[in-house]
C-alpha cells in the first residue's frame, strides 16, 4: 500500500473519531493533593482488587457498578457516599462529575465501558485483555491515541522493575537476533471448565443478579451458574479463554522489548475437546511475523520442548526468548534469567532507559493528574490484545489465519472473518454507545505503539 494512500486511511479514521471527545489536548495538569472521582465497573474479582488499589492512593470512589447486588452492596458499606447501579450505562448516563473510571468486569463489556470513557474525556483503566475481539482492541487503541487521557491495561507485571530490566536487557541487544519467543501457561486445566456445551437446564435467576446487565452485548441466553461469576471466562461469548487471561501477561515482556509487529500468520493446534460455545482445554498456537520470528503460545499445561532451557526448572507460566546469543527466561514473577547460567556468569545489565514505577494503579493515577505518562496504555496494549486474541480466530475459524494488519482481514478464510468483531445485542451497541462510526473500511495504519 503505497504511503499516500495509508496517511489517507489513517487521518480519515482519525478525523472521524476526534469529533466525539469531550476534550482535546493533553489534559490539564493537578496537583497531585487533588482527588480524582472515580467510578468503578465490575468490583468482583479482580476488580475488588483494582478498587481497593485506587482507593488506597486516596481517590474519591463517586461510583460503583456490579450486576452482584450483594457484591455491590457490600461495597458499598466500604465507600458509602459511591452511588451504586448494576448498570453501566445508567452511570454513565447519569454521573456527571467524573474523572475516572476503572473497568473490571469481565471480558466482553471491557470495550462498552472503556469507549463510554473515553468519548467523555474519562480517564480509563482496564483489566486484561483489553477487550474481548481484535477489533475493539483496535477501536479502542485509536479512540484513546492523542487525547491526553490516561489509560492504562491492567496486566500488572508490566509495572516490576524486574520486567522492566529484562525488556532493556532484550532492547540492547544482548541476546542476538531473536528466532523465537514461547509464552506458556498452566490454565484453563483446574481453574475453570473449558471444552464444555450450553447447559439446558433453567434454573431460577438469584434475587441478586442482574442477569440482563451481565449478558450485556452477548446473545440472550437463559441464566444458569455454569456462566457466572468467574467460569465466564471459559465461554466464547463472555470470555477468552487462556490466551485472553494470560497471555497480556506473559507475553507482554516480549511484545514489549522485542516491539513486536503485525503477524502475518496463527496456526494453532487443539486437543479436539472446543465446542461452538467453549475453547478447547489445551491448544497451541504459533504466531509467524514477517522477519521469520515465531511466538508460540502454549496452554492447558502445555510447555515448549524441555531442551530450550539448558536444564533449567520450567515453571507453570512463563515465557522464553530465544536468541542467537542466548536465550531470557521469564517464570511468571516478573524475575528474568539469562541461559545456559555459565555463559553469563558476572553479566551486567544494561542502564536503565525506561522509568521505574511507583506501582502499576499509582502510575495510572499519577498520568491522570497530568504526571509523567503511563507505560501501558491502550495504543500499546491494544496492539498486543489485537494480536493475541488471532489465536483465538484460528481456533474458531478450524484452520491458519492469513493476516492482513493493514485493513484488519483474514485474506485465507472469508468464514473466520466474524471472529475479528461480534454482533452486539440491541441496546449494548459499541458503536451506538459510544457515537462513533465502525472503523472496518477506514483502518488507520502505520500505527505507532507507544509504551
Amino acid at each position: 500500500m503505497s504511503t499516500s494512500r495509508r496517511e489517507f486511511l489513517r487521518g480519515s479514521a482519525l478525523a472521524g473519531l476526534g469529533l466525539y471527545f469531550a476534550r482535546d489536548g493533553w489534559a490539564a495538569p493537578r496537583s497531585p493533593s487533588d482527588k480524582l472521582n472515580i467510578a468503578a465497573i465490575g468490583i468482583g474479582g479482580r476488580g475488588a482488587g483494582d478498587l481497593d488499589e485506587v482507593a488506597k492512593l486516596g481517590e474519591n470512589i463517586v461510583a460503583l457498578c456490579d450486576v452482584n447486588r450483594t457484591t455491590l452492596g457490600n461495597q458499598g458499606k466500604r465507600f458509602p457516599k459511591a452511588t451504586q447501579y448494576t448498570d453501566f450505562r445508567r452511570l454513565f448516563d447519569t454521573e456527571r462529575n467524573l474523572d475516572a473510571v476503572v473497568c473490571g468486569a469481565p471480558d466482553h463489556v471491557h470495550a462498552l465501558v472503556s469507549g463510554m470513557a473515553l468519548v467523555r474525556g474519562l480517564h480509563s483503566y482496564c483489566e486484561k485483555p483489553l477487550t474481548h475481539t481484535p477489533y475493539e482492541a483496535r477501536f479502542l487503541a485509536e479512540l484513546a491515541r492523542g487525547k491526553g487521557l490516561a489509560t492504562q491495561m491492567g496486566n500488572q507485571g508490566h509495572a516490576n522493575n524486574g520486567l522492566r530490566e529484562a525488556v532493556e536487557v532484550m532492547r540492547a541487544g544482548t541476546l542476538g537476533r531473536i528466532s523465537q519467543v514461547h509464552v506458556w501457561t498452566d490454565r484453563p486445566v483446574g481453574w475453570w471448565p473449558q471444552g464444555v456445551r450450553r447447559p439446558v437446564d433453567k434454573p431460577t435467576v438469584p434475587a441478586d443478579l442482574d442477569w440482563d446487565s451481565f449478558l450485556g452485548p452477548a446473545p440472550w441466553r437463559p441464566y444458569h451458574p455454569a456462566y457466572q461469576p468467574f467460569v465466564w471466562r471459559g465461554w466464547w461469548d463472555f470470555g477468552t479463554g487462556a490466551i485472553g487471561d494470560i497471555a497480556c501477561h506473559m507475553a507482554d515482556p516480549a511484545f514489549w522489548g522485542l516491539n513486536l509487529g503485525d503477524p502475518v500468520r496463527v496456526e494453532s493446534e487443539t486437543d479436539g475437546t472446543g465446542t461452538p460455545d467453549s475453547p478447547p482445554l489445551h491448544s497451541r498456537t504459533h504466531y509467524i511475523f514477517a522477519d521469520g520470528c515465531v511466538l508460540t503460545w502454549h496452554d492447558g499445561k502445555l510447555k515448549p520442548d524441555a531442551d530450550l532451557f539448558c536444564g533449567a526448572p520450567i515453571p507453570d507460566n512463563g515465557s522464553l526468548v530465544v536468541g542467537a546469543n542466548g536465550t531470557l527466561l521469564m517464570d511468571g514473577t516478573a524475575a528474568y534469567r539469562l541461559l545456559p547460567d555459565k555463559q553469563w556468569t558476572g553479566f551486567k545489565p544494561p542502564a536503565p532507559s525506561l522509568p521505574r514505577s511507583p506501582g502499576h494503579h499509582a502510575e495510572w493515577i499519577r498520568a491522570a493528574k497530568g504526571g509523567e505518562m503511563c507505560q501501558c496504555p491502550f495504543t500499546y496494549a491494544g496492539h498486543m490484545t489485537e494480536v493475541v486474541l488471532l489465536g483465538n480466530i484460528s481456533i474458531r475459524g478450524g484452520q491458519p489465519v492469513e493476516w492482513d494488519a493493514d485493513l484488519m482481514r483474514v485474506t485465507n478464510n472469508p468464514d473466520a472473518q466474524q471472529y475479528v468483531t461480534k454482533t452486539y445485542r440491541p441496546g449494548w451497541d459499541l458503536h451506538e454507545l459510544t457515537g462513533v462510526k465502525p472503523l472496518f473500511g477506514h483502518v488507520p495504519v502505520n500505527r505507532h505503539r507507544e509504551g
